[in-house]
């Protein structure tokens, strides 16, 4: 259940975050929110998480379908720990997100800048902790364990 959850709930998040910031903005507009620390920024990414390989939508739709069938494979054959589902979760629900986008506008619509960082959005913080976690656990886990991680 954790891991459906929270693949939900970030799907959810995002797809809302994404409309509210197309009711506010138009591609290349900002609004401030801390002065030249963080603003809002409203961007088509073509590119991958944080701008990345731009122009290869075809790589990303590939290697998302990927990413998100070896999650629920693994979620539905193997036992998983609780914050190992939340972490996937996360993962599945960051990259839904921005599956949909891709497949609706070519690109993803990203719209958080910090400062010098390149401009983001939710599943792409989503994703991005969940791997976190992910790294996180394997590093923690005990070898002696018998689940997959």
């Amino acid at each position: 259940m954790r891991f459906w959850a929270t693949i939900a709930a970030i799907i959810i998040l995002d797809l809302f975050s994404k409309i509210r910031i197309m009711d506010l903005l138009n591609p290349g507009d900002s609004i401030p929110l801390i002065h030249n620390l963080f603003s809002l920024t409203f961007v088509m990414n073509r590119g991958a998480a944080f701008g990345v390989l731009q122009g290869k939508s075809w790589l990303f739709l590939i290697m998302a379908v990927l990413i998100v069938c070896i999650m629920i494979y693994v979620h539905l054959t193997y036992e998983v720990p609780a914050w190992v589902q939340y972490a996937m979760g996360l993962i599945v629900g960051g990259t839904i997100g921005n599956l949909i986008d891709r497949w609706s506008y070519g690109a993803v619509r990203d719209f958080f800048s910090i400062g010098w960082f390149p401009v983001f959005n939710v599943a792409d913080m989503a994703i991005v902790i969940g791997g976190g976690l992910l790294i996180l656990y394997l590093f923690l886990n005990d070898p002696d364990r018998k689940q997959i991680w």
